[in-house]
């Protein structure tokens, strides 16, 4: 699983989030996907890396533009009892 940190231009409001998270569900296979306008960060986890130049094309679609993009490996955390997996 990977979580990608995508800093877009041009969020200003609650609809815009939403355009920025149905294209990226529209154009990738995401587990999740959440933006803000106030910080113009969008986070994606996915099961696999989001590519950068197919992200910037679809970002730009939209009407924004993506300014960086930042990919990590991502483990779940979750509740575990006694420090068991």
């Amino acid at each position: 699983m990977y979580k990608t940190t995508a800093k877009i231009d041009g969020m200003m409001c609650g609809m815009c989030e939403s355009h920025v998270n149905d294209a990226v569900r529209n154009a990738f296979k995401v587990k999740k996907v959440t933006s803000s306008h106030s910080t113009g960060i969008t986070e994606i986890i996915s099961e696999d890396e989001i590519p950068r130049d197919k992200l910037t094309n679809v970002i730009d679609k939209t009407g924004y533009k993506l300014l960086s993009l930042d990919s990590e490996p991502y483990e779940k955390k979750g509740f575990h009892l006694f420090g068991k997996k």
